[in-house]
């Protein structure tokens, strides 16, 4: 599999990275970063941070650094000032960007590798938006693409209430982008909360002593407490794992299904809002491929296997 990783690198992005990187039957060509749950001057290290922690080389192109239009709002509550759980000890970068901007490498890649790709998107989805407004053709050439967003019965995690972050951190490009792609697949916020490691399952994975089991414990621990002492939470939370997980293991998928899907743009209550047409009442040809049900026990052993990685 050639991978694309578009992302704004927080914590739950970092640990679907770890993943893709910890499979070898995946060839990770490119990761692209823009602004999302922390500013992209601090996703650009973490990006590179993650790349040392598991001394991989990977290209890393830099984005877009702020939303098609609205104003940037962080998501650092969740994942710390710094995106990665106020990691404390970070390495030496010995490994730099790219100097091609993110969206050109889009564009570049799937003119390279057409029919090829598949392309993930951990965060908003500016950078996509930009490479279809550049060139129209850029879906076409892309083989599958993924994305961590939406929300798919109107529970939503931001001011907007029906709104989930990704999606709500830049709508006219996930407008853009639902558009343009004839077949994407979405997996929802809804989803994510349906589908946590019960808290004795991630603390074993907390207990894998080796490099990448010393990082996923040092990222997560905050993020964790957070979940589990303020919000309750009778799990831990997986969202960009999750949407990882279904690439590298299509099987894990016990429950799918495909609508047409558009983004509330001009709602008081609404905007940013994932609108599913699940009855076919708009007569608009279905385009994501909703996961609506998977096999944590999957994703749970693809955890395993990564953090086994020194």
């Amino acid at each position: 599999m050639k991978l694309i990783i578009d992302t704004d690198a927080g914590v739950d992005d970092a640990q679907a990275i770890m993943l893709a990187l910890s499979d070898p039957a995946v060839d990770v060509l490119a990761i692209t970063t823009l602004t999302g749950n922390v500013h992209i001057r601090q996703v650009n290290p973490n990006v590179l941070t993650i790349l040392e922690v598991m001394n991989r080389d990977v290209p890393v192109y830099a984005g877009i650094d702020r939303p098609l239009i609205q104003p940037w709002e962080d998501a650092a509550e969740f994942h710390g000032g710094d995106g990665l759980g106020n990691f404390r000890d970070r390495p030496a970068l010995t490994r730099t960007l790219e100097d091609e901007h993110a969206v050109l490498a889009l564009l570049r890649l799937s003119r390279e590798h057409e029919g090829e790709l598949t392309l993930i998107a951990l965060g908003p989805l500016t950078n996509i938006a930009a490479a279809i407004r550049l060139d129209p053709g850029f879906p076409a050439r892309i083989k599958q693409f993924v994305f961590m967003g939406g929300t798919i019965a109107a529970q939503g995690n931001t001011p907007t209430v029906t709104a989930e972050y990704n999606i709500w951190t830049d709508p006219e490009a996930a407008f853009i982008a639902l558009a343009a792609f004839p077949d994407s697949t979405m997996l929802s916020w809804e989803t994510t909360i349906a589908h946590g490691f019960p808290w004795d399952q991630f603390n074993r994975l907390c207990q894998i002593d080796t490099v990448n089991g010393r990082f996923f414990r040092a990222i997560s621990k905050e993020t964790a407490q957070r979940l589990r002492d303020t919000y309750f939470r009778p799990a831990y939370l997986l969202p960009d794992p999750l949407a990882m997980a279904i690439i590298l293991q299509p099987d894990l998928i016990q429950q799918a299904g495909k609508f047409f899907v558009t983004v509330e743009l001009n709602g008081a209550q609404t905007r940013g809002q994932t609108v599913i047409d699940y009855i076919g009442i708009s007569g608009e040809t279905p385009n994501v491929n909703i996961v609506q049900e998977l096999n944590t026990d999957g994703v749970y052993d693809l955890f395993v296997n990564a953090l086994s990685q020194s």
